[in-house]
């Protein structure tokens, strides 16, 4: 039998390592990989090395694309832009950092093209995807089909939590053990707070709005997740 292999996109935060919890019971092997940009809450960095450990992945691989910094203006890439609620004219959040998914999922591909890997695995999602357009499923469906094309060889974009609102993924969490691992030591705060963070920033709002709801309807919650995700 020959041994399945999968890439998954990892940044530490509450999306990416519950995909990385589900890979796990379902790859023989699991290679995490993260990227350097300069983003603005650069602790994510130690964060996703320290659970990478933690959860015993096969081998994780940070990479620096710091290029992305400098082509790529956001809040996640710039100091002295604050965080802000409101939309930019274009109608997106200016913690969009453009091309950013492009890149990753390219870099990712690469590299499992390397190691023999049929799946890239990443936690973006149409439900509640804060409005960037790079973590809709139309995106992900072309950038596989891009990817198949250019290498000439079988690859799947795997994406778990397409379809969940933010409740569900705490819920999917859950199903794998793994609730208080992803609340307490994964970081999705913009301004780079781990657990709870800072609770002001719009991914803070996200979180602990998702976690509430799945708390206060946990059998519900859980029971769509299941069925939405396909959980076994």
């Amino acid at each position: 039998m020959s041994t399945t292999k999968a890439v998954v996109v990892f940044s530490g935060g509450q999306d990416s390592t519950t995909c990385l919890v589900q890979a796990l019971t379902q790859y023989d092997e699991v290679h995490a990989i993260t990227f350097d940009y300069g983003q603005r809450h650069r602790q994510e960095i130690e964060v996703a090395q320290a659970l990478a450990s933690q959860l015993g992945v096969t081998a994780h691989k940070v990479l620096d694309v710091g290029l992305l910094n400098e082509l790529a203006i956001s809040a996640l890439t710039r100091d002295d832009i604050q965080v802000d609620h409101a939309l930019m004219d274009n109608g997106l959040p200016n913690t969009f950092v453009p091309g950013r998914n492009i890149l990753f999922l390219t870099l990712a591909g690469i590299y499992a093209y390397q190691i023999g890997a049929e799946a890239v695995i990443t936690g973006v999602c149409e439900t509640d995807f804060s409005g960037y357009p790079d973590c809709r499923n139309d995106f992900v469906k072309a950038m596989e089909s891009a990817l198949v094309q250019g290498m000439d060889r079988p690859l799947k974009l795997v994406t778990p939590l397409m379809w969940l609102n933010k409740a569900e993924t705490w819920a999917m969490a859950d199903h794998y053990q793994s609730l208080a691992l992803v609340r307490d030591h994964t970081l999705t705060c913009y301004n780079g707070i781990k657990g709870k963070g800072c609770g002001d920033c719009p991914a803070c709002h996200l979180r602990s709005r998702g976690l509430e709801d799945y708390l206060n309807h946990r059998d519900t919650v859980l029971s769509d997740a299941r069925q939405k995700a396909h959980l076994d």
